[in-house]
């Protein structure tokens, strides 16, 4: 326990420290619908309860303070398997370089002992290389999976086989999360919870000079740009997002969502077509994921509109590009999704795991929201 207290530190300074000069493929489901409306009320307020000072005394925590918390504990010897749901994703790219670094700098594990492998987007590829996985006799499993509701069955492999597994990025759904822990297995989830991310992206268009009504028509016009709908992370950024609206009383109107999958092609092709079908009505345009958000971009130069001046666009994932962006004002806002953080903290918990500690089934990590205020400073943390 004392390693991950200690580790545990870092990933959180990092945060804390972003979060407190800013005022970025899951999310749990919460039981209660006032606690789901709760969450992303509070979501501002966690961030400024933590002092400056605090933050910066937990960042002073250096790796060689990290190994010797680590006690006994030696990586060297220890496998890893890593699997990614698809490579050529932009914000999962710097997700599993982090990840591999700070195993590797930060904890001690040997590179040659750590095996990250492409899921190409493909779940029984995925599952494959996760029996590959089981069979070698690596000590814990990282997975990124293609189809969060397979976690069922590979947990239950896993579980048989003695290896621990910690799920990133994209969530199980709650009975599974449940199940892990009823049943004491091996098994837990570390994300970002989606619906602050989209809450985020509408308190941008809220915090323009005009509330995101530049018509003066007193409503908000809107497409959506959405990743995969089967994937709980977009569901619930096309929900709170607007949400974020109607909840401060505005007035909204839906005239195009469809399904970008991620992809920036894809985003600049729907966003193209969006505005060919509705031109100038289109005030807002939200998209899931940054990716999407940048060639929504491209099809908004292309048709003539200038964002923040007669159309906004937000994103999330805080990708370099878009964060550069939003401080050039060519996108509204996004929302940092923490890679660095969300990587820290699982391989903090594989090695408490490994240490043969218990683990909650769930541990999240705050978004940060990005916006021209604070834009260079998270262009500097993400450099």
């Amino acid at each position: 326990m004392k390693l991950l207290k200690k580790v545990m530190a870092v990933g959180l300074a990092s945060t804390m420290a972003l979060s407190m000069a800013a005022c970025s493929g899951g999310s749990t489901e919460t039981t209660a619908a006032e606690t789901t409306t709760a969450k992303a009320e509070e979501t501002t307020a966690k961030a400024e309860e933590t002092t400056a000072k605090e933050a910066e005394e937990a960042a002073e925590t250096t790796a060689e303070e990290v190994k010797e918390a680590a006690g006994d504990f030696d990586a060297s010897n220890v496998k890893v398997g890593i699997s990614i749901y698809k490579f050529d994703d932009n914000f999962m790219t710097l997700y599993r370089n982090e990840l591999e670094r700070y195993l590797v700098e930060d904890l001690g594990f040997k590179a040659e002992n750590i095996t990250i492998q492409d899921g190409k987007g493909d779940q029984a590829e995925q599952s494959n290389q996760i029996d590959n996985f089981i069979t070698s006799g690596v000590d814990v499993l990282i997975l990124n999976l293609v189809q969060a509701s397979s976690a069922p069955q590979i947990t239950d492999k896993c579980n048989e086989a003695g290896i621990p597994v910690v799920y990133i990025n994209r969530e199980p759904d709650v009975e599974e999360e449940d199940r892990w822990a009823a049943e004491g297995i091996k098994a837990t989830y570390v994300g970002c919870d989606a619906r602050q991310s989209g809450t985020f992206q509408g308190e941008e268009i809220l915090e323009t000079s005009n509330g995101g009504d530049i018509n003066g028509d007193g409503k908000i016009s809107y497409i959506m740009i959405q990743g995969d709908p089967e994937n709980v992370d977009a569901q619930y950024r096309t929900e709170f997002s607007v949400k974020a609206l109607t909840d401060a009383g505005k007035e909204v109107e839906e005239l195009f969502m469809q399904r970008g999958d991620w992809d920036q092609a894809k985003g600049q092709q729907l966003t193209q077509d969006a505005l060919t079908l509705f031109g100038d009505d289109v005030e807002v345009v939200f998209c899931n994921n940054d990716a999407m958000a940048l060639g929504a971009l491209q099809a908004i130069e292309a048709a003539g509109r200038t964002v923040n001046e007669d159309i906004y666009l937000v994103g999330v994932d805080a990708l370099t590009e878009a964060v550069q962006n939003v401080l050039d004002g060519k996108m509204t806002g996004t929302v940092f999704n923490d890679h660095i953080a969300q990587a820290k903290s699982a391989a903090d918990i594989a090695v408490q795991f490994l240490q043969g500690e218990d683990v909650a089934p769930v541990n999240m990590v705050d978004y940060t929201k990005v916006t021209t205020e604070n834009a260079q400073e998270v262009l500097d943390a993400l450099k």
